[in-house]
């Protein structure tokens, strides 16, 4: 894996190295590491990003080989914007008094383009 497929990933997704990082469950120091060069990207890390972001293709992270966004992706997207413009219904929202003991886990935004990111409190 290149520090160049690297900066792709990051840019796709729209997340800063340390919200990469908390997303795939590694440490922060471990993106800059690999940012830099001092470092490989273990198989562990290898693993936590393609389970975490499945439509990473394997041998185009490692290899360099392939496409990414792969093909896809890309018809999934399509097909999600068709969807969407047919005025299929919004999803109801609880009241804020039905999530009254509960604790956010996990806070998600999604783009128009159909990037996202996601957030997590710090406990």
């Amino acid at each position: 894996m290149t520090i160049e497929r690297l900066k792709i990933l990051l840019s796709h997704f729209r997340l800063a190295p340390s919200a990469f990082a908390d997303t795939i469950g590694v440490p922060r120091s471990s993106i800059s590491h690999l940012l830099s060069g001092r470092n490989k990207p273990s198989l562990d890390f290898v693993l936590k990003l393609v389970n975490k972001f499945p439509e990473v293709d394997l041998y185009w992270l490692l290899q360099g080989k392939g496409k990414f966004p792969s093909a896809k992706e890309v018809s999934n997207k399509v097909e999600a914007e068709i969807e969407s413009s047919n005025g299929s219904p919004t999803p109801s929202i609880s009241s804020p008094s039905s999530f009254k003991d509960s604790k956010i886990s996990k806070i998600a935004v999604f783009y128009e383009d159909g990037t996202f990111e996601t957030f997590q409190p710090k406990n």
